[in-house]
């Protein structure tokens, strides 16, 4: 197209615009925080809580989808006091329907019982479901999120402050989750420890939504550890451009259980490789201070033949499985940067706008054309 043709700047101007919104302005001006190889990390025995590792874990992050652990922690406990049913159902609002980021598509007057949206929001990472458990639930978004802040106290999370369900970046006027990888730590124990059911849901690797469909949705866990580290069985992944990449992880080996939290990786590869060396790392040291391990040392002291086999044994079974960063069939997360729907509008239709504008000039310039031959042919 020639550049001095009208038609190429009715293109270009909105091209540009598009351009500005997804590269220069994200999350209405939120600063990016991720850094290699993290903002904060920890590991800690799952059983005692003690810590076995911290890299700046009281260093503030952005949470992202992993906000969504709070969410299961107060379903599951209204459910355990009787105020929910897993079977319960609940109907989609109009204000679900329209959820951005990852979801499951909800639409307005749907019905699905409370345990399909549990496990939308944990497997799919669904924002929609997010919002139709918690609003279901309490009545209303911000009562919702009291109750978060209310069981971030309680659970010891000194520097966790939550403003919303999902944990998708701020639009303007609201203000980010804030949390660090000690208090996502904390808040995975109570769950791994007290609500051993939550594992049924952020084990689950891939699950069918929507069954009464001609084409069920089929969600995906964002959660490569459950395939790439044995004997790893939840938690969450959390993303968004200004926040980088975050996990809360948790594995089993024998009797031991260890909880790991990356917060802020600049890529997912690298995060998942954080989590895997400090999930290793954690293992391998519950395993040899655990009252099991020691009780079984000493009863090997007996004889030197029952010492050696004793001490082999323990090696094998202490040895971490360490996996391969860069297994094949491992798909990157994709960056997202999240537009308001009414920006994203306003673009689609101004796209439109030109496209006809666009059109009408070929169809005018053609029928001059036309109209020029005609005369000549005269």
């Amino acid at each position: 197209m020639n550049m001095r043709n009208p038609a190429f700047g009715f293109l270009a101007a909105p091209m540009v615009l598009l351009l500005f919104v997804f590269f220069c302005s994200p999350a209405y001006g939120l600063q990016k925080i991720s850094k290699t190889p993290y903002v904060g990390a920890i590991v800690m025995d799952a059983a005692t809580g003690r810590v076995i590792f911290e890299d700046n874990a009281d260093t503030r992050g952005y949470p992202a989808s992993m906000i969504k652990l709070m969410n299961l922690l107060i379903i599951l406990d209204g459910i355990r006091a009787g105020h929910l049913a897993l079977d319960e159902p609940v109907t989609v609002s109009a204000r679900v329907s329209k959820m951005g980021g990852s979801q499951v598509y909800l639409k307005e007057k749907e019905v699905f019982p409370v345990e399909e949206l549990i496990y939308a929001m944990m497997v799919q990472s669904a924002n929609d479901a997010a919002l139709a458990l918690a609003t279901y639930y309490t009545g209303s978004e911000p009562v919702f999120v009291e109750l978060m802040n209310k069981k971030a106290r309680e659970l010891g999370m000194k520097n966790t402050k939550f403003y919303s369900v999902h944990g998708l970046p701020p639009s303007r006027g609201e203000k980010p989750d804030v949390t660090t990888a000690r208090d996502m730590a904390l808040l995975s124990r109570e769950l791994v420890v007290n609500y051993p059911e939550a594992l049924k849901y952020t084990s689950t690797k891939v699950r069918k939504f929507r069954l009464d469909a001609p084409e069920p949705f089929i969600m995906r866990t964002h959660n490569h550890l459950l395939k790439e580290f044995e004997g790893c069985d939840g938690l969450k992944t959390g993303y968004f451009y200004a926040a980088g990449f975050s996990i809360a992880a948790t594995a089993r080996k024998n009797h031991a259980r260890a909880i790991a939290v990356v917060l802020g990786s600049p890529r997912s590869k690298e995060r998942d490789k954080e989590a895997r060396v400090l999930l290793s790392r954690g293992l391998m040291d519950v395993l040899l201070n655990s009252p099991a391990a020691n009780a079984s040392t000493d009863a090997s002291t007996g004889a030197a033949t029952a010492s050696r086999e004793t001490t082999a044994a323990e090696k094998s079974e202490a040895e971490p499985e360490i996996q391969s960063g860069t297994a094949s069939g491992t798909r990157q997360q994709k960056e997202y940067i999240r537009i308001p729907t009414h920006v994203f509008n306003l673009l689609m239709g101004l796209n439109i706008v030109i496209i006809l504008v666009l059109a009408g000039i070929v169809y005018f310039q053609r029928s001059a054309l036309r109209r020029s031959g005609r005369n000549r042919l005269r």
